[in-house]
């Protein structure tokens, strides 16, 4: 086993025992928050379970958060999930008597919840919920809340749909930008995925494939693509069950990883993207959440 294969798989044990892990898995925290955690909001103040107005007396959690990254994260859910429905006021000092944070905490999290979409603020208005069509439904925050609330088997169907459009052609254009560095690295996650497999260790598997797609398409040499790349790692991550060929540990899901390798190492996209559509083939019994394509 190579030496990143050997860290990457202890990285990975670490996280999932609430342990920081180093390195490139730093980058992928979209673990699921525990059920104490999420849906326990009531749709008023009044009627929230009392625990989540406990913040500041709360670890910050196996995704490291702070008192503003805690906030955050519990509006966000709570908007999401519809506890929080479209058009209620958020009255800044009811948050912080709710929750037990400062003023300053509540301000700083409601401007993050406003770069995503989910609330604005007016003068003469205040801060009030926007509806979902205002919602940047890209957002890897807002993909990972809604992979756990009540729109999971949307979220799966549009993400599979997305990863549809675009990684296939990823894998096409990236065998034209070939780079020695780049293929090692791919070559590194498979081999990592093909040791995680034999070791029936789902959370490196699903790691290591989250790097290598998020790779892939930052080497098609497509700026707007590459921008996506987060958000396909996002999915792979919060898909909430399986959904496309890639979501479970398996040899034929290995298999495919190594034909794209073996064929961007070639130049060869065209093997390379037909490889991908295979990967992505969805699991009989979820058929009815993404159709396969036509092969042309």
């Amino acid at each position: 086993m190579s030496t990143l294969a050997h860290t990457m798989m202890t990285a990975a044990r670490s996280a999932d025992s609430g342990l920081a892990g180093p390195g490139e898995l730093d980058r992928y925290p979209y673990a699921e928050t525990p059920a104490a955690d999420r849906g326990a909001a009531a749709p008023v103040w009044e009627g929230a379970e009392p625990e989540m107005g406990r913040m500041s007396r709360r670890a910050a959690g196996s995704r490291g958060r702070g008192l503003h990254g805690q906030l955050v994260q519990q509006l966000g859910q709570m908007i999401v999930s519809g506890d929080l429905g479209a058009d209620r006021p958020l009255v800044p000092e009811e948050i912080g008597q709710r929750f037990e944070v400062s003023r300053t905490v509540v301000r700083e999290s409601l401007r993050v919840l406003e770069a995503k979409g989910l609330v604005s603020a007016r003068p003469n208005v205040g801060t009030r919920v926007r509806p979902v069509s205002d919602w940047n439904l890209l957002d890897p925050d807002i993909i990972e809340w809604r992979a756990f609330g009540p729109q999971r088997d949307d979220q799966r169907r549009e993400l599979s749909e997305l990863r549809w459009t675009i990684e296939p052609l990823a894998a096409r254009l990236a065998a034209g930008h070939g780079r020695d560095e780049v293929q090692q690295r791919l070559s590194d996650m498979v081999e990592i995925m093909g040791h995680a497999l034999g070791q029936s260790d789902a959370l490196t598997f699903s790691r290591a494939d989250a790097e290598f797609h998020s790779l892939l398409i930052q080497v098609a040499g497509n700026r707007m693509l590459e921008h996506l790349s987060g958000i396909v790692s996002a999915a792979l991550q919060v898909s909430g069950g399986p959904v496309t060929g890639c979501d479970r540990p398996t040899e034929a899901s290995l298999t495919q990883h190594t034909r794209i390798v073996d064929a961007l190492a070639a130049g060869d996209g065209a093997t390379a993207e037909a490889a991908m559509r295979q990967l992505l083939t969805v699991h009989p019994e979820v058929e009815r959440v993404v159709p396969a394509p036509r092969e042309h």
